[in-house]
């Protein structure tokens, strides 16, 4: 078995309006408020040019999340499934994922549209998005299409 360890440090913070896990929302890409991604200074140069993204792939610990869960319990429906057939925070690598509008660049400060962490939450990476190369027009997760509660956003 492949055992390595791996140093993960975080390159900035998240502020947030969310204080708990329950203030978030289930998937920022459903709501409108706007946070505060604090990238650290020694790590400000990396964000050079992503003025001309749109759109940001966040990468986040999930830093209050439980990390012995392989069976949850989505909001979406009520039916267990494997961890990984879902998007819980609750996870053995606790790796939060969000693409973000981008509304501005203040120095080592973006204001982004769309995100789902709490405060304090540390940041790990940023990518830019690419609706060329991060869309797959049949991508699918059945048990959530079966659930029927899937809200898509305009």
């Amino acid at each position: 078995m492949l055992e390595e360890k791996f140093n993960l440090k975080p390159i900035g913070v998240i502020h947030s309006p969310y204080k708990t896990p329950r203030e978030a929302p289930y998937q920022g890409g459903l709501v409108e408020n706007v946070c505060e991604v604090e990238v650290f200074p020694e790590f400000e140069k990396g964000l050079k040019d992503v003025e001309g993204c749109s759109h940001l792939i966040l990468l986040y610990w999930l830093h209050r999340a439980e990390r012995d869960k392989l069976i949850v319990y989505p909001p979406h429906n009520l039916k267990p499934h494997g961890v990984f057939a879902t998007r819980s925070p609750h996870r053995p690598n606790p790796i939060g994922f969000c693409v973000v509008k981008l509304i501005e660049r203040k120095g080592n400060v973006l204001k982004v549209k769309g995100l789902d962490a709490i405060d304090g939450t540390p940041l790990i990476d940023i990518k830019p998005f690419s609706p060329k190369l991060d869309f797959i027009p049949d991508a699918k997760i059945e048990w959530l299409e079966k659930a029927g509660k899937v809200k898509e956003k305009c």
